[in-house]
């Protein structure tokens, strides 16, 4: 009986040692699991540089970010601050429209080296805009409209090649057009409008092939429309209105023809105009003379306008 009793004793210690090691297999599974989701994590969370945390977090104080309708916490993860998307441990897309930013943008803002689209639509920002927004060569959309810029923009902006799209209108800005605007040559839009802008379009402008929106109305440009406008074989909206451009509509414009949608009324521009081109205007060639009063261009067959063009 005492051997019996032996056997079972043992059989019950090998069950009892058996369910131990089950447990144990199955506690360290878990526990392997766990820490591979831990590391997993953690690989997934930002470890951007020092230079790119730095130019957010100057951008944050130079725009009054404590006021900002959405607010970082600059003691969270980067990854977590709104607008900020990172991607590969890269800052490459910054979206704060419409988010009550205040004052200027701090010149490290051109420390955001891989940043490909800054969004800063309608807030209230002033100020110049930073020249060294043009070391950002992975930059392809820039869009500060609706702002409180002032100033001429910056040439060195045009160092930013790889832009695609630069929206600077409703804000105060002054001066030329830079004459390397023509390095921007993936440029499909440029808006501007409603700003103060003097002098003349650029002769580079006009090789700007890849440019489908041309948007310069309400400014405060002169000279004249160039008839190499018609190099821009991409343009399907050309604005130029109300601004102080004069001599002859260039009959050029014709040969745009992606051209869908153009207005360069209230200018000075005088002489014949092809009834093709003043059917497209969105006011009929409706011209400011010099007298200050609102006259519509001489609309001719297309044949007559090209004979009579300067």
């Amino acid at each position: 009986m005492h051997f019996i009793d032996f056997i079972c004793t043992l059989s019950i210690m090998l069950l009892l040692l058996h369910q131990q090691i089950n447990l144990i297999s199955f506690v360290m599974k878990n526990l392997a699991t766990l820490i591979l989701s831990f590391v997993a994590s953690a690989s997934m969370l930002a470890n951007i540089s020092n230079s790119e945390k730095e130019a957010l977090v100057k951008l944050y104080k130079a725009t009054n970010g404590s006021q900002w309708t959405n607010k970082w916490d600059l003691n969270a993860p980067v990854e977590s601050w709104y607008g900020v998307k990172i991607v590969g441990d890269k800052v490459i897309g910054l979206s704060l429209p419409n988010n009550h930013l205040v004052g200027q943008l701090p010149s490290e803002i051109g420390d955001l080296a891989h940043l490909q689209n800054l969004n800063l639509f309608k807030n209230d920002i002033s100020g110049l805009i930073p020249s060294t927004i043009g070391n950002l060569k992975q930059l392809k959309t820039l869009n500060i409209a609706f702002n409180k810029l002032s100033g001429s923009l910056p040439a060195n902006l045009t160092n930013a090649t790889a832009l695609v799209s630069i929206e600077l209108f409703m804000n105060r800005l002054t001066g030329e057009l830079p004459a390397s605007i023509g390095n921007l040559q993936n440029l499909k839009t440029l808006s501007l409008f409603n700003n103060e802008l003097t002098g003349t379009i650029p002769a580079t402008l006009y090789t700007m092939k890849s440019l489908k929106v041309l948007l310069l109305s309400s400014n405060k440009l002169t000279g004249r429309l160039d008839k190499e406008v018609a190099n821009l074989a991409s343009l399907e909206n050309l604005s130029l209105f109300e601004n102080n451009m004069e001599g002859q509509v260039p009959f050029d414009l014709e040969k745009l023809n992606h051209l869908k949608e153009m207005n360069i009324s209230y200018n000075m521009f005088s002489g014949l105009v092809s009834k093709n081109l003043a059917q497209l205007d969105t006011l009929n060639m409706t011209m400011i003379n010099e007298k200050g009063l609102a006259v519509n261009l001489t609309v001719v067959d297309r044949n007559s306008a090209y004979a009579n063009e300067d």
